[in-house]
């Protein structure tokens, strides 16, 4: 059932399957919305109560002057109660992982544990920040569908563009849904964001992290230097996947997620 709430006085836009008995909420990347998962929520086992949201800045939900992490873990925990949720699952990718990071560390007592999805807990890169400012230009000229269409295809392994492009050309044409002033507060939140190495070391709680082995994003060599730096979290590295793994390679991605049970 898709509606709209409010929280911290900005609409936001959310679906839940009101079934299954272990809630599961799922945050979507940079330029994605909530219909990224569509395809992939069928997979999973029907225990499983799946719960999507447009972030701040993307979709159908508003957005704050600076979409922070810390904001944006505000709007995940008011999601829950919104939803009548005491405790979740929260699964991220990319973006989303990051504010599925800062969820568990902010509301220890709502989170059970996450699944990282093409995503790490590391804050941007210095030398990050000129590309962060370049797509702000970007979007400010009109061009957010032109900033999506070089973008998107990155996300997927090479192999995999012609058989995945209708969900590429779908994700691009839904950019259109995006407010260009939320985006470009989405990316000052990215840039802002901190770093949670020392909180993922500690953390106790269920800790997924799962990477494609020819994602341009992540790259094996800063997966092997994870694997090494956070050795409480379980790590699955998915063949001839790219940044979206869980639409390049979706029953592997699901069978992660379905251990959770």
């Amino acid at each position: 059932m898709e509606f709209f709430a409010t929280s911290n006085s900005i609409p936001v836009h959310i679906s839940d399957s009101r079934s299954g008995n272990v809630p599961v909420v799922f945050l979507h990347g940079y330029l994605e919305t909530m219909y990224i998962w569509e395809e992939f929520l069928p997979l999973l086992k029907s225990e499983f109560r799946t719960i999507t949201v447009d972030l701040p800045g993307h979709g159908l939900s508003g957005s704050f002057i600076m979409n922070t992490m810390e904001l944006v873990a505000d709007v995940i925990s008011d999601v829950l109660k919104i939803c009548n949720v005491e405790s979740a699952y929260v699964v991220g990718h990319s973006m989303g992982g990051y504010a599925a990071l800062s969820f568990a560390k902010k509301y220890d007592q709502q989170c059970r544990g996450v699944v990282l999805l093409g995503s790490s807990p590391y804050a941007d890169p210095e030398d990050k920040s000129s590309d962060r400012m370049r797509e702000i230009e970007i979007v400010r000229a009109d061009k957010l569908v032109h900033l999506a269409q070089s973008s998107i295809p990155k996300m997927y392994a090479h192999s995999n563009l012609r058989r995945l492009d209708n969900k590429v050309q779908e994700t691009i044409e839904l950019c259109e849904t995006h407010d260009p002033e939320g985006i470009v507060s989405s990316i000052k939140g990215l840039m802002r964001r901190p770093d949670m190495t020392d909180f993922v070391k500690d953390y106790g709680k269920k800790m997924i992290m799962v990477f494609g082995d020819s994602d341009k994003i992540m790259d094996l060599e800063g997966v092997e230097k994870m694997k090494a730096e956070f050795p409480k979290a379980e790590f699955h590295i998915l063949k001839d996947t790219g940044h979206n793994s869980f639409i390049e390679s979706p029953k592997e991605t699901a069978g992660i997620i379905n251990g959770l049970l």
